[in-house]
């Protein structure tokens, strides 16, 4: 399908060098810095209507991670594509802008692990946080890791699927939003940078790099941000949950309840895991909602 994606993404990005590799990022608006990260297999796409909505009144920071959206998508002989770097790329980006004040945190998908990571190391710079389908510690016991997961992380076969045919972008277009199912156009604009083997690498290594046991890659870091996020709940935080998530499903919702119980808690019984983007006209009002009755006049900042 040919179409602009300026139609879906209209904004300006800018980049930042990181030792050789160009990572975009949106910054848009001025005021109190509201930071959004992205998960896989989306990009900074999936926030342009918060953004679009909040930067009259914040500076909204959105970043693509490398290998997706409009970031550098490089090989792994230039690129460590694991949660640290990941998290090393936020910190450079947060410092890069010279942020004069606590963060907003709004997290997705694996954004979750990686800005919560990043709060883990700077728990004084961090206001709010927003949660959207997410989770920032390991797999729940009561949760069984998902069959599809598996495939593309274990196999032969799913790198196969993932790379040459995009099964995971493709299906998490088709699958994310389940009360209003995204139109092909939208799909596309999803998928969009995600057109070729090379261009699919870092929607792969995501899944490769999710850590499951003692033993595996990052399990001890996933950990540690686990044990962090008591530093966390006397902020203000709001979580919205699309409950029909087949990853993402009511047992990380209980799991953030359980740490957060002060949390401000939106189910949606008939959305999917791209919550913001299946509810959209309800879930982005609310965000905005929750920020200006959390005025950082009023947040109890971290000790």
């Amino acid at each position: 399908m040919s179409f602009d994606i300026r139609k879906y993404y209209p904004f300006t990005g800018r980049t930042l060098d990181l030792g050789g590799l160009s990572y975009h990022y949106l910054d848009e608006g001025q005021g109190h810095p509201v930071v959004m990260v992205h998960g896989n297999p989306s990009w900074s796409l999936y926030y342009r209507n918060l953004v679009l909505a909040l930067r009259d009144q914040y500076r909204c920071i959105v970043p693509d991670h490398i290998g997706c959206g409009f970031s550098d998508k490089p090989g792994d002989d230039a690129y460590d594509y694991t949660l640290p770097r990941r998290v090393d790329d936020l910190e450079r980006l947060i410092d890069h802008l010279g942020l004069s004040e606590p963060i907003t945190l709004v997290l997705h998908d694996w954004g979750g692990m990686i800005g919560m990571a990043y709060a883990a190391r700077h728990p004084e710079g961090i206001a709010r946080i927003v949660l959207l389908n997410t989770g920032a510690f390991p797999l729940p016991k009561e949760k069984k890791f998902p069959l599809g997961l598996k495939i593309c992380r274990d196999t032969l076969l799913g790198t196969l699927l993932v790379r040459g045919f995009n099964a995971f972008s493709v299906g998490a277009s088709i699958v994310g939003c389940k009360k209003n199912p995204m139109p092909a156009e939208l799909r596309a604009a999803y998928q969009y940078p995600y057109d070729s083997w090379q261009n699919r690498i870092a929607t792969l290594r995501f899944v490769q790099d999710i850590p499951l046991k003692a033993g595996d890659r990052n399990f001890d870091l996933i950990n540690e941000v686990a044990a962090n996020l008591e530093k966390f709940r006397d902020l203000p935080v709001a979580i919205f949950w699309g409950e029909l998530d087949f990853v993402f499903d009511r047992h990380f919702l209980a799991e953030w309840e359980r740490r957060f119980p002060g949390a401000e808690v939106h189910r949606y019984p008939d959305a999917g895991h791209y919550v913001l983007e299946d509810m959209k006209e309800e879930v982005v009002p609310l965000i905005s909602s929750f920020l200006a009755r959390t005025d950082l006049a009023k947040v109890k900042m971290q000790p």
